[in-house]
């Protein structure tokens, strides 16, 4: 397909609009939130939330290798919740149909990091490594806590749109 996204394509009565939507499996827009990543530094402060900058790094670290299936994820075994099976497949519809950015506040559930202290640099290069782990991306045991099974597209959509979010969050 093209360069930077994956289309969606919407149909009306009158004309067909295409939205392009951003997703981590695409180089160049991994090259973009990387770039953001870099943006950050020891005295970036939250626009919303509670976590400061390292805490946020850690999350999304933490986040990604569940996603991906790495570190102490490698044998995880993933489900969904029971909320989740009622509203789940909803939300991720909701959530991966137009580029909408995620809204503030959201509840990073078993990913809040409470921990305070630690080393910036260090979880932006993990986190560096990690967004350069969806190039291959193939954790086909994937099943998200909430929304359920995935397609390949959603998790790119979605894990864009979270990266896209906590980077807002800190200005980047």
């Amino acid at each position: 397909m093209g360069s930077s996204s994956t289309p969606i394509i919407r149909h009306s009565f009158i004309n067909i609009k295409t939205i392009t939507m951003k997703t981590v499996f695409d180089k160049t827009v991994r090259d973009e939130l990387l770039n953001r990543v870099q943006q950050l530094h020891g005295n970036s402060k939250a626009q919303w939330g509670k976590m400061d900058v390292v805490q946020m790094a850690r999350h999304c670290n933490k986040w990604n290798s569940w996603v991906l299936g790495k570190g102490n994820y490698r044998n995880h075994v993933y489900k969904q919740d029971l909320l989740g099976k009622i509203f789940g497949q909803m939300a991720l519809r909701s959530n991966t149909k137009n580029e909408k950015p995620m809204g503030k506040n959201m509840p990073a559930g078993a990913f809040v990091i409470k921990q305070t202290g630690g080393n910036l640099e260090t979880e932006k290069a993990q986190w560096a490594q990690l967004v350069g782990e969806y190039a291959h991306y193939a954790n086909d045991r994937f099943v998200h806590d909430f929304f359920g099974k995935m397609s390949k597209e959603q998790i790119g959509i979605f894990a864009y749109k979270h990266l896209d979010h906590h980077l807002r969050q800190f200005g980047a």
